[in-house]
């Protein structure tokens, strides 16, 4: 497990998962998962992960940001595609290692870089993988 900069450790169990503050267990990569879901259908519309300074920023503007494993670095959803996600409501699990967003995607409404609404757009059907959206 990582510590933050930017959020406290949590100064025993209770305060973790009864506590008011936001107290983020990061892994040893300094990450959490984080789950966005449309905040009118209930679609879960994709999986990312989030750092400290991801998780500021999306709390600090009401915009999901995350982090990018594979570039390395922050990333403002949306930022080049014009699918932004206005966040209305961020739960954080009950040991605050996950979050979930809700949010209202801009842009065609599309969370996938592939072009498709959610990340999930495949269906595993009689032994294989086949695309279907929600």
């Amino acid at each position: 497990m990582t510590v933050s900069s930017i959020f406290p450790p949590a100064a025993d169990k209770t305060a973790l998962e009864r506590g008011a503050a936001i107290m983020p267990r990061f892994d040893a990569n300094g990450l959490v998962a984080a789950i966005a879901q449309h905040a009118d259908t209930g679609e879960i519309l994709m999986f990312a992960w989030m750092n400290d300074e991801a998780l500021k920023l999306t709390l600090d503007t009401g915009i999901a940001h995350y982090f990018s494993r594979s570039r390395n670095s922050l990333w403002k959803k949306g930022e080049t595609s014009g699918q932004l996600q206005i966040v209305t409501e961020l739960r954080i699990d009950c040991d605050q290692d996950a979050v979930l967003i809700k949010v209202r995607p801009q842009g065609d409404g599309g969370a996938c870089h592939v072009g498709f609404r959610s990340c999930f757009y495949r269906v595993w059907e009689n032994g294989a993988l086949v695309e279907r959206e929600a």
